[in-house]
Parts: structure tokens; C-alpha cells; sequence
């Protein structure tokens, strides 16, 4: 320990070197968590405080990744509140505890390691007579966790461990969540958990510095999710390789929003860029990580303002703000300083540590900081080792995309838009009163979605980060068949019953404070963007569309009786 004149010599220079003089050291001493700059200055210096900044430091980077997870956190688990009572409740299209019976049956009857392994979710430890408020306790308290990490910037490892297990519990049981961005959420919750402390609650806590190795794991992400996708990219559709896949991706993509329109409606040699950028931005940027801290930075700046463009042009959930996060590790605290206030705590604290470690006061290693080492060092050597096939899975030609290899979902395989649909095509539910179905003078009467095309006067929507999964799901059923998306048919028989918990889901019920329809039917349409200047742009459309032929034929509650027995679903109105 230094002696007290020395503490106050130290003291009187930090305060020196705020007010403006300059920071003279000798070369600074690097821990386990510093990275070695070789090819340029350890310092940079900041104008506004007077100092020079140390690089390879990672305080503020945890702060703004810890912020960054914890509003997805909150997004997802607002998404979950919101939907999950009308997907997998009681009441839900696909109820959870149905599904944890099925495992239940299959791993031999008892809730033990081998259930707990097929579907890790701490709903196998509640009551199932109340599944709703089950959902709704997980997602109201994983809301109050990630909201106090995102106001206040820290948290600790139990923190982030309860969070992860609450957003696993969900998504095992949801078959309507099993998406690229469900488990991005989990890996990412995951890496998080090694950021933070055990116990302290300090944004700052002097005696657990940010790990190098957790800074790598995100960076790892990274690399993995743009390689993924740029390679599933190259091997799958034409498209990509004859540069042609920008001229669909807007219209077609799962639900546009208004400036999807008009980048539709860029001209040939504009959309020809946007794909040469995207296999650029892919395929070559994410070695940039492995270059030194410049070019490591640049790939941040790159995947950054690349997702932020796919943010603007479409709803992709929270799935390209996601993306974002394992970007921000790309930075250290030299280059991201510039989010914190000069006079805040942070900023200043940062500052304390780094004169303090120039003047050679650093404390030696607490036998806590030795054995976090060793902590640090086993989660470097798991995701190396969950790494392997996730590597050989990117080397292969049949590479697929979205893939968990581990029942954690702790180290994935990532992909998008391996394949374009050249077509938009749309499943609407329409509705009659009428005792016949047959005829001329039937009336049938559409049904609307939130935010996924229907009417073609309605603008399209604007909703990421938030997301309706339902909306979601009808652009899967519209490539396949009734047959193959059963739930379709179990909607239409929700919908003649009037059933809320289904409704609440819909944007229009045409039926609403009205008798209950009596037959149901899905139309196939082919729906294309109105062109700038046409008629139909000038009649306040957005969209036209062409019928492709039914979807489902239609149904009445008597007809379904028999087909909702066969699958064991509840009858319509017998809730």
C-alpha cells in the first residue's frame, strides 16, 4: 500500500491534470484485460477534459453493452407480456403446457434433468392450473430487471443470470419464438453475464475490471452472425451472386415499412450497390475485428450504420438493433467516452483509474480477481469448444442457418435471406353472415391484421423494435399450405367465434358489437407496391393485388367440430 504523502502527492497530480495540464507517464503497465497497441499511440487525448485517455480499457464499453442488452431485454419481454396469453396461454393458439405434457410424455413421464434438458424453463416448477399468470410474472419481472440495468447502467451476474433463465423459460416453451432473434437474445444474454461482477452493483467496481475475453466473445458474435449470413447469402439464392436480390427484398421482405416503398422503387443500378455493399459488409469487413484496434473499430462503425439502414427500410422485430450490441464491443473506453458527460461519474471514475494505474498505484490481483481469471479463462475455452461445429457448419456446403447445436443455445449458427421470394403473397381471412356460403350475393368481409399488408389504402407500419409475432407468421403460412400451418385453421375457428383472445391479436374485426359470422374462408393474393404517379398511388393506395385462388375453403363451426376433436384443440366458444 502507498503511504498517505504519497496518496495526497497522487491526489494533488489527478486534480492537476483535470484542470488542463498534461498527462506525462511512463509506459503504462497492461492487465490481463488491456490490449496490446503496437502499431499506434496507448493514449488518446480528450480536448474537453485535458487528459489523455488510455485505449484498450474496457469500463465504459461494459456500461453502454450492459444498456444496449438490457433494452432488448425490455423490448422482448414487453413483446412477451403483450402476446404470449394469445400464443401459448391458456387460451393461446399453441398452449404451452400442452407442449411441456408432450415432453413431459416423452422423456418418461417425471420433471427431471432429462425435461429440464429437452426444454430448460423454470415453468416446469410452477403451477400449471395458471399458466397465464405464470407468462405474465416472467414477463413482468424480467421487464423490472432490464429496466433497472438500462437506467442504471450496471448490473451483476445473478442480474443477468435470473434475466437470461426468465427469456429461456419463454422461448422453450413458445414455439411461435424459436427465431434468429430469440436465440441472438440468449446468446447475447448469456456473454453479458460474464461482463458483471458477482455481487456488486457498481457501474465502476474497481476490483472486477471488464475482461478482455468477454470484449472477445462479442466480437466473436459478430464475426459469426455477418459470416453466417453472407455465406448463406452466396451459396443459396441466384440472386445474390447476379446482384438482383434488392430489386424484391423490400416489397417481399416479412413486413415492410413506409420507406420499404420508396427503396423498392430505387432505380437498378442503386439496388445492384445496395447488394454489392451487403456481400462487402458480410464477407470482408468482419476479418477487420482481427486487424488492430483502428480497424476493429471500423468494422464496429461499418455493422452499425449497416443495421441502422435495415432498421430504416423494414421490420425486422428487434432483431437488427440486436445486431448492433456485439458491434458496440468493437470499441473501447477511449473511443466511446464521448456518450458520457464530462462532469459525470463514470467519466471521472475512469479517469481516477487510469491515473492512478500510470502512477503505479494499482492494488495487486484479491485472490476474487485470480479466481474471476480462471472464470474468464473457462468461458474462453466453452465457446471455443461450442465454436467448433458452429465453424464447421460456415465451412460447409450445406450450411444451414439458425441453428442451436447446444439445448442452451449458448453458441449459435446464424443466417438471413438465404433465399429471396420474388413474389409477395398474403393470406386474408374474410368473413360472411350469410346462411350459404355459395352465390353472387354473398358479402364476405375481410379481417386485418396489425400491421402485416392487407386493405391496400393503409400505409404500412412502422414498429421496430417492437414486434407482432402473429403478423410475423402469417409470411411463413403464405408460402405453404393450410396442411402445413394448421394453426391457420385453428384461427379461422377462433375467429367465428368471436373470440377475443384471438381478436386482440387482429387489427379490424369487421364483426365487432355484431352477430358472429358464420362462415370463415382465406384468400390467396399476390400483392405488389403501387408504382409513384400511377392511378392507383393517386387514389391514396399502396398496395394492388391479384387473387391467386383460396387459401383454405370455407368453414363453419359445425364442419370444424371434428377436425378440432382430432387434435385435441378446445371447441370455439367453450372457454
Amino acid at each position: 500500500m502507498a503511504s498517505s504523502s504519497e496518496s495526497s502527492e497522487n491526489s494533488e497530480s489527478f486534480l492537476r491534470k483535470r484542470r488542463g495540464d498534461a498527462l506525462v507517464s511512463d509506459s503504462l503497465s497492461h492487465d490481463s484485460c488491456s490490449e496490446t497497441v503496437q502499431d499506434e499511440d496507448s493514449t488518446k487525448y480528450d480536448k474537453k477534459v485535458g487528459v489523455s485517455l488510455q485505449t484498450g480499457t474496457y469500463w465504459l464499453t461494459r456500461i453502454v453493452l450492459l444498456r444496449a442488452i438490457a433494452f432488448i431485454y425490455f423490448v422482448a419481454f414487453t413483446v412477451a407480456y403483450n402476446q404470449n396469453k394469445q400464443l401459448i396461454g391458456e387460451k393461446g393458439l399453441m398452449p404451452c403446457k400442452d407442449y411441456l405434457r408432450s415432453v413431459k410424455r416423452y422423456v418418461g413421464g417425471k420433471i427431471g434433468f432429462a425435461a429440464l434438458a429437452y426444454t430448460p424453463s423454470v415453468l416446469w416448477f410452477m403451477d400449471w392450473n395458471d399458466m397465464d399468470a405464470n407468462l405474465d410474472g416472467i414477463a413482468l419481472a424480467g421487464m423490472a430487471l432490464s429496466g433497472f440495468v438500462l437506467i442504471m447502467g450496471s448490473a451483476n451476474m445473478i442480474i443477468m443470470g435470473v434475466l437470461w433463465i426468465l427469456y429461456h423459460s419463454i422461448v422453450n416453451v413458445g414455439q411461435w419464438q424459436s427465431f434468429r432473434d430469440s436465440n441472438q437474445l440468449l446468446e447475447s444474454g448469456f456473454l453479458g453475464i460474464f461482463l458483471c461482477p458477482l455481487w456488486s452493483l457498481s457501474p465502476m467496481p474497481r476490483r472486477c475490471p471488464p475482461s478482455l475475453v468477454s470484449i472477445w466473445t462479442f466480437r466473436w458474435l459478430i464475426v459469426r452472425i455477418m459470416l453466417g449470413a453472407g455465406l448463406i447469402k452466396i451459396r443459396g439464392d441466384r440472386c445474390w451472386r447476379e446482384l438482383t436480390c434488392m430489386d424484391f427484398h423490400y416489397e417481399t421482405q416479412p413486413v415492410p415499412n413506409p420507406m420499404s416503398y420508396y427503396m423498392h422503387r430505387s432505380p437498378w443500378w442503386f439496388h445492384r450497390f445496395e447488394t454489392l455493399s451487403n456481400h462487402f459488409i458480410e464477407l470482408v469487413v468482419p476479418f477487420f475485428t482481427f486487424m488492430g484496434r483502428r480497424m476493429c473499430m471500423l468494422n464496429g462503425v461499418l455493422q452499425i450504420l449497416f443495421q441502422v439502414v435495415l432498421i430504416i427500410s423494414g421490420n425486422l422485430s428487434f432483431l437488427n438493433w440486436l445486431t448492433i450490441v456485439p458491434s458496440l464491443a468493437c470499441f473501447d473506453d477511449a473511443a466511446l467516452v464521448f456518450l458520457f458527460h464530462r462532469s459525470g461519474r463514470a467519466r471521472q471514475t475512469l479517469l481516477q483509474i487510469q491515473t492512478e494505474e500510470a502512477s503505479g498505484l494499482k492494488p495487486p490481483p484479491s485472490k476474487g480477481m485470480l479466481i474471476r481469471r480462471v472464470l474468464n479463462a473457462s468461458l474462453g475455452i466453452l465457446i471455443a469448444y461450442l465454436s467448433v461445429p458452429v465453424v464447421m457448419n460456415l465451412l460447409s456446403s450445406r450450411q444451414m442457418m439458425n441453428t442451436s447445436f447446444d439445448p442452451l443455445r449458448i453458441v449459435n449458427t446464424y443466417g438471413a435471406f438465404g433465399s429471396v421470394t420474388k413474389e409477395r403473397t398474403e393470406v386474408v381471412f374474410q368473413g360472411t353472415l350469410s346462411v350459404n356460403h355459395t352465390g353472387e350475393e354473398v358479402i364476405w368481409e375481410e379481417y386485418e391484421f396489425l400491421c402485416k399488408p392487407g386493405a391496400l389504402d393503409r400505409r404500412p407500419c412502422l414498429i421496430s423494435p417492437y414486434h407482432y409475432r402473429l403478423d410475423w407468421l402469417m409470411w411463413f403460412a403464405a408460402f405453404q399450405t393450410y396442411e402445413q400451418s394448421e394453426w391457420v385453421i385453428h384461427i379461422a375457428g377462433r375467429l367465428l367465434a368471436n373470440d377475443s383472445t384471438v381478436l386482440s391479436l387482429m387489427g379490424h374485426n369487421p364483426f365487432q358489437s355484431r352477430e358472429k359470422p358464420r362462415w370463415i374462408r382465406g384468400e390467396h393474393f399476390r400483392y405488389k407496391f403501387t408504382r409513384p404517379g400511377s392511378s392507383s398511388a393517386a387514389q391514396g393506395k399502396w398496395w394492388v393485388r391479384k387473387r391467386i385462388g383460396p387459401f383454405f375453403p370455407p368453414v363453419n363451426l359445425d364442419g370444424l367440430r371434428s377436425y378440432f376433436q382430432s387434435r385435441s384443440w378446445p371447441l370455439p366458444g367453450s372457454y
